[in-house]
């Protein structure tokens, strides 16, 4: 019979955890999640497959640190998808450094392009992943490990019961 730890990340324990993202070549922090992300091990994939498999048996109260190769996550950069035009031909709500634009191409798929650069005569925009090419470190602190709830399976992370109306009156829609 195996003994499990009650505070012990595994299957079906409901993990909350803050995570930063920092570039191993410049040391600059790409991401950081302050806000507790909550989520079901092995329920669903909120990060990286090797982040997640890195989470396993870990504890509440632990820091690490996974270095990860993002190529190996998201592809080499494809530099068919970095996109240069003329700013006149870019709509006024494009223009500004981060914007996100979706595009659908003919066969319906929709892809994620941001703007990455601009000046007074050209607008770029990049459909690769903003990590891509990057070698990075996933520095997560362990805030809470417990059993998740027979809804919090289901979920994949945490049911929220909505507003608490306090007795107030309620109308048949």
């Amino acid at each position: 019979m195996q003994r499990t730890n009650r505070h012990t990340i595994e299957d079906n324990k409901f993990v909350e955890l803050t995570y930063r993202v920092v570039d191993r070549k410049s040391g600059d922090v790409l991401t950081a999640v302050e806000f507790p992300l909550g989520y079901v091990q092995g329920r669903n994939e909120v990060l990286a497959p090797q982040v997640m498999a890195e989470l396993a048996g870990r504890s509440a109260g632990e820091t690490i640190k996974i270095p990860i190769d993002c190529t190996d996550l998201y592809g080499p950069r494809d530099e068919s998808l970095v996109i240069t035009d003329r700013i006149e031909n870019v709509p006024l709500e494009y223009r500004e450094v981060g914007t996100e634009i979706l595009m659908e191409n003919d066969k319906g798929q929709i892809k994620r392009f941001f703007v990455t650069r601009m000046d007074d005569r050209t607008l770029t925009i990049d459909g690769n992943n903003p990590l891509c090419g990057r070698q990075v470190v996933f520095e997560l602190e362990i805030l809470s490990v417990r059993d998740a709830t027979d809804e919090e399976i289901r979920a994949g992370g945490k049911v929220d019961s909505g507003p608490d109306t306090g007795g107030l009156p309620t109308r048949p829609l």
